[in-house]
């Protein structure tokens, strides 16, 4: 079968400086990234020194000012570069996505003290973060988490309580971490950073999971940990708040990285019915499978021009949590359809660790579960279409 190359992703770009970070970002995906990402998926291994190289290139930081090391990039252009780093390797793309969650508590919410001195670390010092709002028992309904902190006679915050499903759990420098301070319900939470060597704080052994192996989704237990009262973001009771305006824009980072593995998986299956040989002729001639890539380019190209129009609304200020919701949901269901037909047009071949549709299509699965269910998705569309008496 013939080697055929992809053709990049055509890209409308706001500016010559957002083209040459695109350009730069699909050379370390090329060159770092994509060719250790089969091997290392399989053996489980976090690519640690790529999260440096891309600190080290301005890439862990995109979205936020560069007063603090950010890259004062509008979202419109980082989604796309989430984009292109999940299609070389999911584990990467959602790495970013979600030390972009992280570090949104602080950008956001945290005073200009904090925020100077604690995010040019974060955004450019090769620091790497994780987002701890679930538990075993509040995971859609995150509200009712049991995780608690409480202040001591010397004003600080004593934090205890367990994390679950928490992307980059036990190797993370820092945490974002929600806790219950008052009442219960989402009045009662606030967030706090904690940083990861904190006495207290550990992680349980990574979960044995379906796909992305090589990124380490753990338990984060909080024994008693210790954090003054400058590391609490926000207002006391502000914490909910905070939380559900990261996953707003952490749903558009999902999405993104949904069209990244569902590109990956279309770009393998074009090339391997061009090469793919049955009954005298290539399987792209057949009229069926020409309809099955056809639709599979279509989901992909709608699920793109979702997640950016939702992008340029939160660029322009305006509310675009039910468009975040609907992109996610859009993207992912589409990523889980397309990679699934990819491993169909391989047939057999498909269904062996051989080829990487496979692992695509595990992957995908992930992408309708995190950072809120796609049913909970559906849910936030109905209540904003239902008006706000419904919310």
């Amino acid at each position: 079968m013939p080697d055929r190359a992809p053709q990049p992703v055509e890209r409308q770009l706001p500016t010559d400086e957002a083209r040459d970070l695109i350009s730069l970002v699909r050379d370390i995906a090329q060159h770092e990234i994509a060719p250790k990402a089969a091997e290392e998926e399989d053996t489980g291994r976090f690519p640690r020194e790529v999260f440096r190289l891309l600190s080290e290139s301005g890439l862990l930081g995109l979205p936020y000012d560069s007063e603090y090391g950010g890259g004062d990039q509008p979202y419109e252009v980082y989604l796309q570069v989430l984009e292109e780093l999940a299609a070389a390797r999911l584990t990467v793309g959602l790495g970013v996505s979600v030390h972009t969650l992280a570090c949104h508590g602080l950008a956001h919410y945290g005073t200009k003290e904090q925020q100077a001195e604690h995010l040019p670390a974060m955004l450019g010092g090769g620091l790497l973060g994780a987002y701890c709002l679930s538990e075993a028992s509040s995971g859609s309904d995150a509200a009712s988490l049991r995780t608690k902190a409480v202040r001591d006679d010397g004003g600080s915050w004593v934090i205890t309580g367990t994390k679950s499903w928490i992307t980059h759990g036990g190797i993370a420098d820092f945490y974002t971490v929600m806790a219950r301070t008052g009442e219960e319900g989402p009045r009662g939470i606030t967030a706090f950073l904690v940083p990861g060597d904190t006495e207290g704080l550990s992680a349980a052994a990574p979960e044995k999971k379906m796909g992305m192996k090589g990124s380490p989704t753990a338990q984060v237990h909080f024994d008693g940990v210790r954090v003054g009262d400058d590391r609490r973001l926000g207002e006391e009771g502000q914490g909910f708040t905070i939380a559900l305006s990261a996953l707003d824009s952490g749903r558009l980072g999902i999405a993104a990285c949904a069209i990244g593995v569902a590109q990956a998986a279309l770009d393998e299956a074009v090339a391997y019915a061009g090469g793919r040989r049955q009954f005298g002729r290539p399987i792209s001639d057949f009229e069926g499978l020409r309809f099955l890539l056809a639709d599979m380019a279509t989901q992909i190209e709608a699920g793109r021009a979702l997640y950016l129009a939702a992008a340029r609304l939160r660029d322009a200020g305006l509310p675009f949590a039910k468009q975040a919701a609907m992109a996610k949901l859009h993207c992912t269901d589409a990523a889980m359809k397309v990679t699934t037909d990819a491993v169909q047009v391989f047939g057999g071949y498909g269904y062996t660790a051989d080829f990487p549709v496979e692992r695509y299509m595990r992957e995908a699965k992930a992408l309708q579960i995190v950072e809120g269910t796609n049913q909970i998705q559906r849910m936030v569309i109905a209540r904003h279409l239902a008006g706000p008496e419904s919310r």
